[in-house]
């Protein structure tokens, strides 16, 4: 009974990266490869949830040092935000995150270029301009 208690410690220490890290990277790739937009919206939103809680969870680690069940609870939710049969990170990006967007208005930071059209101050700061030479990578 001993090996059998080591062998579900060890998946249950696999399961984690398993779930949070490899099958997003890949889904992620897949998502970027197909035509369709529906995927990509999808594992954004995961990136973008994942990422928050990972920040959270560094801020609230003396606390949750106390729960015996943190990461169990974790992986829970993380596997509900992965899964595709319930696409938990498009469904709370949608209702949740998209509001807070909207009501503090973060996306619509945008600026009028000389030639009136509207544009991102971020794009077009990155985007090299005519007469620019810059090597290629």
């Amino acid at each position: 009974m001993g090996k059998f208690w080591t062998f579900l410690a060890h998946v249950h220490s696999l399961a984690g990266p398993a779930v949070m890290l490899l099958y997003p990277l890949y889904a992620s790739v897949m998502a970027i490869e197909s035509p369709s937009k529906v995927d990509d919206e999808q594992w954004l939103a995961y990136w973008i949830l994942y990422s928050f809680l990972t920040l959270m969870e560094m801020l609230l680690q003396p606390i949750l040092e106390w729960i015996p069940i943190w990461y169990d609870i974790k992986l829970l939710f993380v596997a509900w935000l992965v899964l595709p049969h319930f696409r938990g990170a498009a469904f709370i990006y949608e209702r949740f995150v998209r509001e807070k967007i909207k009501q503090y208005g973060i996306a619509n930071r945008q600026s009028k270029s000389p030639s009136g059209k509207t544009k991102n101050k971020f794009v077009d700061f990155i985007t090299p301009k005519k007469g620019d030479k810059h090597e290629a990578y």
